[in-house]
């Protein structure tokens, strides 16, 4: 058996192609959202203190990680924006979002912990509360909560079909359109507060309706599994792009189609496959291939991937056999 070796990069690629971050309006909504949620936490900390109100104050505190968080996520589109070009990110730097998301999922765990901690406590503590004007505050953070929430716009996961021909197949694929995991992020913490919010009225409310003083410190806790949840799911997603764990991709099967053609008595055969994420819907990959036909290139097997536009960036390695 004789080997021959033929390797091949993409010289056109470059860091434009993958530069796939949040845009200015993005950065602006997320900035707008911060200094919202900063003057709130501010009013319901002071009240939940003031009117002794466990879910008040749970919420206040919840809410000053959210301002935290929302300001990482600015700070995250505005670092990859500036260093868009910089040479030492090799994919650029899109993964600065999803750092910061995944950050950001850390914070809601530890608010978690806090308010199941705080209301615990209140639970075996219980103290009086003003419960109109605890009720009356609540109400402004809910409210200030749906205004952040239309300000972000919402967070949707789309999906997107693409239609392509080449070498007399066409090819029909699914895939998702490429979430905003640092938007994301940061709408997850809004529905976070305005979900707290509507657990505080409802436990103020039955408190002072029916005499119901645990249900204050239990709405904290149940506040706090649901945040829990939402952190569990938030880092799943970005862990997920951090450590390139994208080899059940549907993107990596349509590469082994695409290359594993029969032509001339040879079918070309795959030995060697990874693929990563490097923006929202941009893959790389890098791949080794076997086969008898002394025509094939890395170049050929190049056009056949280039019918899914999502591959910006791949290299091929050929090895012959006799």
């Amino acid at each position: 058996m004789t080997q021959a070796h033929a390797a091949e990069d993409l010289s056109a690629w470059t860091h434009e192609h993958v530069f796939d971050t949040g845009d200015g309006r993005a950065e602006r909504r997320a900035r707008v959202v911060m200094w919202i949620t900063l003057a709130t936490m501010v009013l319901e900390i002071v009240a939940g203190w003031w009117y002794n109100s466990m879910a008040l104050l749970a919420d206040g505190w919840h809410m000053s990680s959210h301002a935290l968080a929302i300001g990482l996520a600015a700070f995250a589109y505005a670092a990859s924006r500036r260093h868009a070009r910089d040479p030492r990110f090799a994919f650029g730097t899109w993964k600065i979002e999803i750092l910061a998301g995944y950050t950001s999922a850390i914070l809601l765990l530890c608010v978690a912990v806090l308010m199941v901690a705080a209301s615990v406590e209140r639970l075996f503590s219980p103290q009086a509360i003003h419960y109109p004007q605890a009720l009356a505050v609540a109400g402004v953070g809910l409210a200030v909560n749906l205004a952040c929430a239309l300000i972000l716009g919402g967070h949707h996961d789309h999906d997107h079909g693409h239609g392509h021909h080449g070498h007399g197949h066409d090819h029909e694929h699914h895939h998702d359109h490429g979430e905003d995991l640092n938007m994301k992020a940061a709408y997850v913490h809004v529905l976070a507060d305005a979900a707290t919010s509507v657990l505080a009225m409802l436990a103020l409310a039955g408190a002072w309706v029916f005499g119901w003083n645990w249900l204050d410190p239990v709405m904290g806790v149940a506040g706090a599994v649901l945040v829990a949840l939402w952190a569990k799911q938030l880092m799943q997603e970005t862990g997920k792009v951090l450590l390139d764990r994208e080899m059940d991709h549907p993107v990596v099967r349509e590469i082994r189609e695409a290359v594993e053609v029969e032509a001339e008595g040879d079918t070309p055969r795959i030995v060697d496959l990874h693929v990563w994420r490097v923006g929202k819907q941009l893959y790389s990959c890098a791949l080794s291939v076997v086969s008898r036909d002394a025509t094939l290139t890395p170049g050929l097997l190049r056009a056949r991937i280039g019918i899914h536009e999502e591959i910006v960036h791949s290299t091929i390695e050929i090895v012959r056999r006799g």
